[in-house]
């Protein structure tokens, strides 16, 4: 199975090397890696060019500015979708969702539709998070489930994984969504069409280098989005 691993990039120069690294030393020779990087004033993009030199698994996909973690993932799947990939991860570039984590979940994709890397799961869990931090993020999915009614734990993670067919389904084009909301709603749409969906328990360890991107303002952004979610859901039935 062709598998393409899509990691979004800004400002991630002291990372990216070793997760490649460890990227490619994790998974077998048919998965590859395609780098999506919003013109990383740090010099993360060069940085992924001389890794595609490098390794021929490796490939790079330049935007001009940051543009959104949302869309570097459509434009990364439409990426993919054009060269034939079969199947498709999100994985960020910090080692929060480490490498060890994409065995299980590359053979959970032989079975299921969509993969859910989840940290509310038995098993799962987060390391390095202040109290807020989780109650937000925990109760972000506990929130997306009850109302969009939909038996998934882990509604904002975003390591994932989706076979090419739901992806070619979910209307790629027309997901304005970015970060958390992102995430909730490619799962959303996932659920909606009928796909198997599963998750299995991973450990999320806050980045030791470089800065979180990610704030309260985007969270509960992401969250006064799940009502529109549902609303639209209703309004296609009729």
């Amino acid at each position: 199975m062709r598998v393409l691993i899509v990691t979004p990039t800004y400002n991630e120069a002291e990372n990216l090397p070793s997760l490649v690294d460890a990227v490619l030393s994790a998974t077998p020779e048919e998965t590859e890696m395609l780098i999506v990087d919003d013109g990383s004033p740090d010099g993360t993009g060069k940085i992924a060019d001389g890794l595609a030199e490098r390794f021929s698994r490796v490939h790079v996909l330049h935007r001009k500015q940051k543009m959104g973690l949302g869309t570097a993932y459509v434009h990364g799947f439409q990426w993919g979708l054009a060269g034939n990939f079969e199947a498709f991860v999100e994985m960020d570039a910090d080692f929060s969702h480490h490498p060890k984590y994409l065995a299980p979940l590359l053979e959970n994709l032989k079975k299921w539709d969509v993969v859910i890397g989840s940290r509310y799961v038995e098993g799962g869990g987060t390391v390095n998070w202040g109290v807020t931090r989780k109650i937000i993020s925990r109760g972000g999915s506990l929130y997306s489930r009850v109302i969009l009614g939909a038996p998934i734990y882990d509604f904002t993670g975003g390591f994932n994984g989706w076979n090419r067919k739901v992806l070619e389904s979910v209307e790629l084009g027309t997901l304005k969504s970015d970060g958390y909301s992102f995430q909730i709603e490619l799962k959303y749409r996932a659920f909606r069409k009928g796909f198997k969906i599963t998750e299995f328990p991973i450990i999320f360890e806050d980045r030791k280098v470089g800065k979180s991107k990610m704030n309260q303002k985007i969270i509960f952004e992401a969250l006064g989005r799940v009502w529109g979610f549902r609303w639209k859901a209703a309004c296609a039935k009729h």
